[in-house]
């Protein structure tokens, strides 16, 4: 039992030291992972598109 204290005494510690993001860095870095992530899934929605239509082609 002693060493789940050390240890969950031990990880408050070095979570003080953490530089934790602010409000509006935190707002702003999800807005980015969103769009990033909505124009990849774009991206590969078009080729996914075109290199079907190749394949009906083909086939």
């Amino acid at each position: 039992m002693a060493r789940i204290t050390d240890y969950l005494k031990e990880t408050r510690a070095e979570l003080r030291h953490v530089n934790w993001p602010t409000r509006k860095q935190a707002a702003v870095f999800t807005v980015l992972v969103v769009a990033v992530s909505l124009i990849t899934a774009a991206y590969l929605g078009v080729f996914d598109y075109v290199f079907s239509r190749i394949l009906r082609l083909v086939i």
